[in-house]
């Protein structure tokens, strides 16, 4: 009487006309549908939905400054900025900026704006007036007065003058709705392109600068894509497939399982992240592996039956045989891989969540391409007479598997156990410290030696940061900022974060107040110091704003004097640069802060970036724990058995605890962009240990041969194992030595290392285990 498996596998290849037929016609509409779907960068997918940060950035980000501020570094060739030409392009450029996309116009601040101010006394009280607006010094007098006035500001020199007046800053922020990352890009390229001459050299960068600069590589990143699957397809045709079908097949498949998950995900609304085609080159590798296993099984049974004198139907029985043989680890495999990438959704960050749909998606896909497309369209092609290519790892194959399987069987296997719980002990140590965010300086996106990192490296040396944060302080009610005692605990604050060596400086209205008193008192150093009272403070900035116009004050306090901000410059944005500002921020709160106010925390793109850190940092074990949870009952439900289960954990952790290791060891952040493959990793450590096990099970029914069981499972499944694992390995190199991203070529080596891993893992730890302790799932009848 035939199971439930096979009755499928009779049903589906007996109709294999009208399944062709059936996945023709949706392959066509998907395929309507995948060529709608946009690739791009969303703002607001990239925040935590719900986050006490995000919302203090969401409601003061167009006064204070958003995470999208892009800083524009004028670099003079010859000499120092204080020349009429260099000055002229300042002014310009500060103009220009004026018509790029989504700009906020009351945020550019350069040296010809309005904002930067000279403040000084005369017969008249107070004079502040702009430094250099709206007409260009000419004459050598003009020039030097200038000079002179922005080395004795504070708030000038070293912020948006360089030390070596040998570069000016000019910071543009956008109002974070209307961001669209390419228009930005091109505007500011435009720009930048119009304005750098012999004279000057113009750099810019911001994350709207880094996501377009992402986004113009995408033709490369579709080049290597594509390139990497042709190779892979190469590869499995001259020395492990050595037919045109079992490279051809494979591809088709991919292809095929591509259109249906980006049709599907284009009609549900979703779209696909330029940093996510390394997660779809992933799944594409997997439907690959499976379909090279459901290949290799068809030809083990072709050449089995062909031996006994069997030629009738052959194909059409071998295909049986592989899909009823093959549809419950393929079935168990995909299970796994799409609950390790669904719990991604965990995480209350939109661009992981629609990431974690598409990719379980795309998934899922593999049961109609790689587990049961492939056997069908093995019945429709013919069985090769004659190989293509000479060269034949099959005996290679076959001893190297001999002799695994001799290790596994033979008194090594304890040796095997005893190295393996060894190795994952000190990887646990690496594992644990693995950084939460970024771990590099500059972007872990593009290369150490990339322009923009070498910009961002040049403007952190000579201003204060690339990267902000404000933290608002709220008063109880209007003039609340205007006390002593709030704009001294402000100035408490700024000095106290400003001993973090990887911050540049801060700013706020408190930092203005005191030059004015000095200069109402003659300039004696004496009264450089908050006043006495709330009137006298008051009326200190009542002075510096006198000839201002309106909202010249904008970015550091509200009209009413309610809310001000204290913006704080880093130097990096490094996981523990982020977490360490924090912890100090919430040690002052909690030890110094005044009564009357409140500190919140944090806009700017470093306190976005500290919500999404703290996200992932909360979730990391959440995740991971709920995708073991997953590959157990898949496991214990398939099985029927709890033992199961908790023998499928066991590759998944040794993979995970390896490759997060690596990840620690050479500095590979987990954030935003790794979360998803490292998810996906999670379903990948099981997947060949399923195959091998499952083959083992499946001949012990038969047999009743514990051993040969064993050597069996090693040779069917095994030889699937290494045809598919080994040109996934080989392939992910074309990655690395040719992407412009670092991102993508560190996401193809550790894709290789959980490969790898995963292969070893299947083919000696798990034999070992099922020959040393006979777990019934496997050996019973």
């Amino acid at each position: 009487m035939l199971d439930f498996k096979q009755k499928i596998a009779q049903f589906c290849i007996n109709q294999r006309i009208a399944v062709l037929v059936f996945l023709s016609v949706f392959t066509g509409i998907f395929l309507y549908q995948a060529m709608q779907m946009n690739i791009k960068t969303v703002f607001k997918d990239l925040m935590p939905s719900e986050h006490p940060y995000i919302e203090t950035n969401e409601k003061y980000a167009e006064q204070f400054g958003g995470p999208n501020m892009v800083s524009i570094r004028v670099h003079v060739n010859e000499g120092d900025i204080f020349q009429f030409d260099v000055l002229k392009i300042i002014q310009d450029l500060q103009q220009e900026l004026r018509t790029v996309t989504a700009v906020n116009e009351f945020q550019i601040v350069s040296l010809a704006s309005k904002k930067l101010k000279r403040t000084s006394g005369s017969t008249f009280g107070i004079e502040s007036v702009p430094l250099m607006w709206p007409e260009i010094p000419t004459t050598p007098k003009e020039l030097d007065d200038l000079r002179k006035g922005v080395l004795e500001n504070p708030l000038v020199y070293g912020s948006y003058v360089s030390l070596d007046l040998k570069s000016a800053l000019i910071t543009v922020d956008f109002i974070d709705r209307l961001v669209d990352y390419d228009a930005i890009y091109r505007d500011i390229s435009r720009l930048i392109d119009g304005f750098d001459n012999h004279k000057v050299s113009i750099t810019a960068v911001g994350e709207p600068v880094l996501r377009g600069l992402i986004n113009g590589y995408l033709p490369q990143t579709t080049m290597i894509f594509f390139g990497s699957i042709v190779i892979m397809c190469v590869i499995l045709f001259l020395g492990f497939m050595r037919s045109l079908r079992g490279a051809i097949i494979p591809f088709v498949n991919a292809i095929v399982s591509g259109i249906w998950a980006l049709g599907i995900g284009n009609m549900i609304g979703l779209a696909l992240d330029p940093l996510g085609i390394v997660i779809a080159f992933l799944i594409t590798a997997r439907v690959i592996s499976h379909s090279v296993q459901s290949i290799t099984r068809f030809d083990e049974v072709v050449e089995a039956r062909t031996e006994a004198g069997e030629t009738k139907d052959i194909s059409k029985i071998a295909a049986e045989v592989t899909l009823g043989s093959l549809l419950r680890p393929g079935l168990l495999s995909v299970l796994t891989d799409a609950g390790g990438i669904m719990v991604v959704a965990l995480a209350p960050i939109p661009l992981l969540q629609k990431t974690a749909i598409l990719g379980a998606i795309w998934v899922t896909c593999i049961v109609v391409t790689g587990v049961i497309m492939t056997p069908v369209l093995l019945t429709l092609v013919k069985n090769p007479d004659r190989y293509l290519f000479p060269f034949n790892l099959t005996k290679f194959y076959s001893l190297l598997l001999r002799k695994m399987g001799n290790m596994v069987i033979g008194p090594a296997r304890w040796s095997i156990l005893i190295v393996v719980i060894l190795i994952c002990t000190g990887g646990l140590y690496y594992a644990s410290t693995i950084t939460v965010g970024d771990a590099h300086h500059g972007t872990p996106l593009l290369w150490p030696d990339s322009d923009y990192n070498q910009a961002v490296k040049k403007i952190n040396d000579e201003f204060l940061g690339t990267d902000t944060m404000f933290v608002v302080v709220k008063g109880e009610d209007k003039n609340a900022i205007t006390q002593p005692s709030v704009l001294k605990n402000m100035l408490q604050l700024q000095r106290y974060v400003e001993l973090q060596s990887s911050i540049g400086g801060s700013v706020s209205i408190a930092d203005l107040i005191p030059n004015i008193n000095r200069i109402l008192h003659e300039g004696n150093p004496r009264y450089e110091d908050i006043g006495k009272d709330d009137l006298s403070n008051a009326e200190l900035i009542y002075m510096y704003l006198a000839g201002s116009d309106p909202g010249d004050l904008n970015r550091f306090t509200d009209l009413d004097y309610e809310d001000a901000a204290i913006t704080i410059y880093f130097r990096d944005h490094t996981g523990e640069t982020i977490r360490t500002a924090i912890s100090r921020i919430k040690h002052f709160m909690s030890q110094e802060m005044e009564e009357d106010i409140e500190y919140l925390l944090a806009g700017g793109m470093i306190g976005l970036l500290a919500a999404v850190n703290e996200v992932i940092f909360v979730g990391q074990m959440e995740s991971i724990a709920f995708a073991l949870l997953v590959v157990l009952l898949t496991c214990t439900v398939t099985y029927r058995s709890s033992t199961a289960g908790l023998y499928f954990m066991i590759p998944v952790l040794i993979t995970n605890i390896l490759t997060f290791s690596f990840m620690s060891f050479n500095k590979i952040g987990l954030n935003i962009n790794s979360l998803p493959v490292a998810a996906i990793g999670i379903g990948l450590g099981v997947n060949y240990s399923i195959y091998v096990v499952d083959a083992i099970k499946e001949y012990f029914e038969f047999k009743g041969d514990k051993v040969e069981a064993v050597y069996y499972g090693l040779r069917s499944a095994g030889r699937g194992v290494l045809n598919s694992s080994i040109p996934l390995i080989l392939c992910t190199t074309f990655w690395f030595f040719f992407s412009s991203l670092r991102f993508q070529a560190e996401m193809a080596i550790l894709i290789a290392i959980w490969m790898a891993l995963s292969a070893i893992s299947a083919l000696v730890v798990m034999p070992a285990l099922i020959i040393l302790f006979r777990p019934r799932f496997v050996f019973n009848k």
